[in-house]
């Protein structure tokens, strides 16, 4: 079985289709507004007129690209390619800014790599045993996970914790505009049309990062020609050391286990994982300080995260026939209309071609590190372009992303919307991170306890009856509550500090 998958993987075209996947996969994720989920939908229809093997192995390369992509614009021009590409901007941008794009870089591609292979070993050998546990998940443990995550707005809200919720609950408010989960009522419209179904999440995030930079960019002291003073790099192998490799194993560890936990829940993905992976290895770092300044530890739990979730996703998407993200659903209907029915029964009546799968995952693997690091000069080369000549083409770039994203002109005012709001958040020293939390996490928070509330006919009491949901519940007030002993504890240390 294993050596008919490997015949039907590793023959020449199967390759040629892989690499030209994950090929088109990284620019897809590089260009900001673009994603990994519009590069699998634009070559789903090309898929079908393939061989089945061939036509899967296509789409997970455009996957395996899509999602690493993302890192290349998040660390060169502070603008994730991709919703997963959130957390790698904290470190990744700064790091850039202090000369060392290329080592972001390099650090960011091989962690990529090894987080995808790690979730792919969890693929293959424990799949059927974490598959079985979400099946006890309900609306109630959904809402719980979703409670947790919202409490890493905690950690990321810098100095002021109240700066922080406030952004958090702006997030939460932005994302209530538009039809209402489950009766579909109307909200916060006020009588426009395009709000009837919210804002994009591209939108804001090409919004809220890049159109706010190029505005305070303009705004800044500094003339836009000083970018003609241009920075060298030098990058040997992948820009880390032995020493560095072994340092940074536990955070390889803890991200893949996080990004492979995400991906096999169901429609939480990358942009979390890579959070909640940032925030647990700055939470257990030595120099929690030095987050945001350009360490590789935030990069490093960010990228290996966010591609761990690719392994983690195809999990219940396998077993159980339900896909942990949106790029799971589309190969979803890939596997549907070549004929493969997902469920328990898969490996049976389906193994070679579940198997087949397993190997064009490795081969994408292989095929991304080589590509996206053999690319590398060509990538550090664009912080070399005068931001007088760079920002233009940016703003251009972002859009055309934001009108791809559904068509329309109204988003791309938009975009222009949410820089102007990024802007009111950098004068007022709120940081936009925890808005993207609330944003992103909101309406599964909202659409869980309402699901939850009707099942259980308003008994509050059943999020602290379900063990599983009771310990999420509890997991986010010790969080909480040690995040805050840590703030009371430096202010205390400081304002000693200043007594003396």
């Amino acid at each position: 079985m294993i050596l008919d998958a490997l015949a039907n993987v590793l023959q020449p075209t199967c390759i040629l289709l892989i690499s030209l996947g994950v090929i088109i996969g990284i620019i897809f994720g590089s260009i900001p507004g673009l994603s990994a989920t519009m590069a699998v939908v634009l070559f789903l229809p090309l898929s079908f007129g393939l061989e089945p093997t061939m036509g899967i192995s296509l789409l997970i390369g455009l996957y395996m690209g899509g999602i690493s992509g993302g890192l290349i614009s998040a660390i060169l021009l502070k603008i994730p390619g991709t919703p997963s590409s959130i957390a790698t901007v904290l470190d990744g941008a700064p790091m850039a800014d202090k000369g060392e794009a290329g080592k972001a870089l390099g650090v960011g591609i091989l962690y990529s790599a090894i987080g995808s292979l790690v979730s792919i070993v969890a693929l293959i050998y424990i799949s059927p045993y974490l598959a079985a546990l979400t099946l006890k998940f309900t609306p109630v443990e959904y809402f719980s996970i979703a409670i947790f995550s919202l409490s890493i707005i905690a950690s990321l809200s810098g100095d002021s914790l109240i700066r922080g919720l406030l952004a958090g609950l702006l997030g939460i408010a932005i994302s209530l505009v538009g039809m209402a989960p489950i009766d579909a009522i109307s909200r916060f419209t006020f009588g426009n049309f395009n709000l009837m179904s919210g804002f994009d999440i591209i939108v804001l995030l090409v919004g809220l990062f890049a159109v706010t930079d190029i505005i305070m960019a303009g705004l800044g002291k500094k003339h836009l020609d000083d970018a003609y003073q241009k920075k060298k790099y030098r990058l040997h192998g992948f820009g880390i050391t032995l020493k560095e490799f072994k340092e940074q194993f536990g955070n390889m560890i803890r991200s893949s286990l996080i990004g492979i936990i995400i991906g096999i829940l169901p429609g939480i993905g990358g942009n979390v994982a890579g959070l909640l992976s940032y925030t647990a290895t700055k939470n257990a770092s030595k120099y929690p300080e030095k987050f945001g300044t350009g360490i590789i530890d935030g990069v490093i739990a960010s990228e290996t995260s966010n591609n761990a979730v690719i392994g983690g996703s195809l999990i219940p998407l396998l077993t159980m026939g339900i896909p942990g993200n949106t790029v799971a659903a589309v190969l979803l209907g890939g596997l549907t209309i070549h004929g493969i029915n997902p469920g328990p029964l898969i490996f049976q009546k389906s193994g070679v071609f579940v198997y087949g799968i397993f190997i064009a995952l490795i081969v994408s693997t292989i095929a991304m590190l080589i590509f996206e690091r053999g690319a590398l000069p060509i990538f550090v080369k664009l912080l070399d372009v005068p931001k007088h000549i760079l920002l233009p083409i940016v703003m251009v770039c972002c859009t055309v992303g934001a009108f791809s994203s559904s068509s329309r002109m109204f988003d791309v005012w938009c975009i222009l919307g949410f820089g102007v709001l990024g802007v009111l958040l950098k004068f007022l020293m709120i940081p936009s991170t925890p808005l993207i939390i609330g944003f992103i996490l909101g309406p599964m928070t909202e659409e869980n306890l309402r699901r939850a509330l009707q099942a259980s006919e308003g008994n509050l009491s059943v999020f602290f009856t379900r063990p599983i949901s009771l310990g999420f519940l509890v997991a986010g007030f010790f969080f909480v509550a040690y995040i805050l002993m840590n703030k009371y504890k430096n202010n205390g240390e400081n304002t000693l500090g200043d007594k003396e």
